[in-house]
């Protein structure tokens, strides 16, 4: 099957501060991780034992939703994180989302052109 990773997409104009982007990343871990090991318990066993994470970044919302289309396209595990609105965000805004973790090949071919945050 190959390897197994998780790649964190954060958008980058909503100006949050490098402990609410920490937030925002972690949450996606998890939220990822749980989707995963309901839904592909094989890839979740297999990532769990390094557990590679990635964060990359987008310019906006628009990018970002065409990060989850091409995901939905190739029928991989994506979880979305929207911001309460207790600090620096408006609530019920898209912060970053989740791909994986799945295998590396397939992400790679959503992800693997994005620069690293």
């Amino acid at each position: 099957m190959g390897d197994i990773k998780q790649v964190i997409v954060v958008r980058t104009d909503l100006d949050m501060g490098k402990g609410k982007i920490a937030a925002q990343v972690g949450h996606a871990c998890v939220l990822g991780a749980e989707h995963v090991r309901k839904s592909h318990p094989e890839w979740y066993e297999q990532w769990w034992s390094g557990q590679e994470k990635v964060v990359v970044r987008v310019s906006g919302i628009n990018a970002l939703d065409e990060i989850k289309r091409h995901a939905i396209d190739l029928n991989l595990p994506w979880s979305e994180v929207t911001d309460a609105g207790h600090t620096q965000i408006a609530p019920g805004t898209t912060t970053c989302i989740s791909i994986g973790p799945a295998p590396e090949n397939l992400v790679d071919k959503i992800t693997g052109d994005l620069k690293l945050l």
